[in-house]
């Protein structure tokens, strides 16, 4: 409750201030005020396009990251238990980490056009990489003995043993792994919109530039971070809670 509060105190104020800065300094040309920021949102809504937005997005975002977690996961088995792969395609993955996803996008588009396609394209490459790296390590911090009694119980070297002993045994690495993706993904997606056709948050941003309506942008921007926060808290934050008590490894 005193966090709930002391956030609550922290965004009053912040308002506050950011009204007075707008009516003292004259701000008007280039940021706007909390008023027009209020009354983009509402005219956003009420004419349906944030809605539209805000579910285009949505589901290219769930799309790829659907796919650049399963993806993920088996890349990481694969490293883990091949020494020759990690130290070829995993070596290339950990350089392909440090490439910011957005810089595909000039071959996603002459490959796929500017589509659904290319930003699914972009943002899958956003998170995969992160999710095979937490993945890989996860599963190479298993005990080995885990993986011997589950081997002398008959569960096997192959799919049984990846699907019941070691992703049980690697999820705390894996929600992390998860989070981390998220946030990767949602950047990929937004820069991947600001030049694809469709519906969607990076677009519609994009739109606010090319109109001036710098409320109209700062709108998105505060979507796009409540979107993500919200999601992070109520959903990856608490199951990873869920995992650490579970496993001893949080009280």
């Amino acid at each position: 409750m005193a966090t709930a509060l002391r956030r609550t105190l922290f965004i009053a104020i912040l308002l506050v201030a950011w009204e007075t800065g707008y009516n003292v300094f004259d701000w008007g040309w280039k940021f706007p005020s909390v008023t027009q920021t209020v009354e983009a949102f509402r005219d956003g809504f009420v004419h349906g396009q944030l809605w539209d937005a805000m579910l285009g997005s949505m589901r290219r975002l769930l799309v790829s990251f659907a796919i650049s977690v399963s993806s993920g996961i088996v890349l990481g088995f694969l490293f883990a238990r091949s020494r020759l792969l990690d130290d070829t395609f995993g070596f290339l993955v950990v350089a392909l980490q440090t490439v910011p996803s957005i810089a595909w996008l000039p071959f996603a588009i002459i490959w796929f056009g500017l589509n659904d396609t290319s930003v699914i394209f972009i943002t899958t490459l956003g998170a995969a990489w992160t999710m095979a790296l937490a993945s890989r390590t996860g599963i190479m911090n298993i005990p080995p003995i885990y993986l011997r009694a589950a081997q002398v119980m008959g569960t096997g070297n192959g799919l049984r043993l990846f699907a019941q002993v070691m992703v049980p045994a690697a999820l705390p690495h894996l929600i992390t792994g998860l989070r981390v993706a998220w946030a990767f993904a949602w950047r990929a997606l937004v820069a991947g919109e600001l030049i694809a056709k469709g519906a969607g948050l990076g677009q519609l941003l994009q739109d606010g530039r090319n109109l001036g309506d710098t409320a109209l942008m700062l709108s998105i921007v505060i979507i796009i971070a409540v979107l993500g926060t919200l999601s992070d808290h109520f959903c990856f934050k608490r199951l990873e809670d869920v995992i650490l008590v579970r496993y001893g490894l949080k009280k």
